[in-house]
């Protein structure tokens, strides 16, 4: 399951490694540090593959289950990749019950990919929300800073052709 849900291979660099092995060395003796480390982990690679939390694992001492537990418990750490272009749907109240679902739907189908999924290519993520304040515009996406509203599931293929 995780190969297939991971469709964009990991690409780290040394610099981005060393960078990690310096962060790891500075703050592994402090208590509570894993937050702090994995927090900086996040800003160095832009998330949290595997690899990357072998090597904190193997830096700290660390078991990779705690490791792996407290990053898919806080919403703040992200498995994947993002792409070039993020797409939030608005499944909140008002989003919903006029039809957001279907969109998330739509965009699963259209994309080929799960919600917190990337593209192959790296050009599109898919996430949802539950409420990005424009109920008045209900049901809402974005795409990155751009705002859709009063959507139908056949508004989507044109805008994912607007970013292809």
């Amino acid at each position: 399951m995780l190969a297939k849900k991971n469709m964009v291979p990991f690409k780290g660099t040394k610099e981005q490694e060393a960078q990690l092995l310096e962060v790891i060395s500075q703050l592994k003796d402090q208590e509570g540090s894993l937050m702090p480390i994995l927090q900086k982990a996040q800003d160095i690679y832009g998330y949290l593959p595997i690899e990357v939390q072998t090597i904190i694992s193997n830096e700290t001492g660390i078991p990779l289950e705690k490791i792996y537990g407290v990053v898919t418990f806080y919403s703040q750490f992200s498995l994947y990749p993002k792409g070039k272009y993020n797409i939030s749907v608005c499944l909140g109240t008002a989003c919903y019950v006029k039809g957001s679902g279907d969109l998330f739907a739509r965009l699963k189908e259209r994309l080929g990919i799960e919600g917190g999924q990337t593209t192959s290519d790296g050009k599109f993520s898919l996430t949802d929300c539950r409420c990005i304040g424009a109920c008045g515009l209900a049901p809402v996406l974005t795409v990155n800073e751009d705002v859709y509203g009063r959507l139908t599931v056949d508004d989507i293929d044109g805008i994912i052709a607007k970013y292809e």
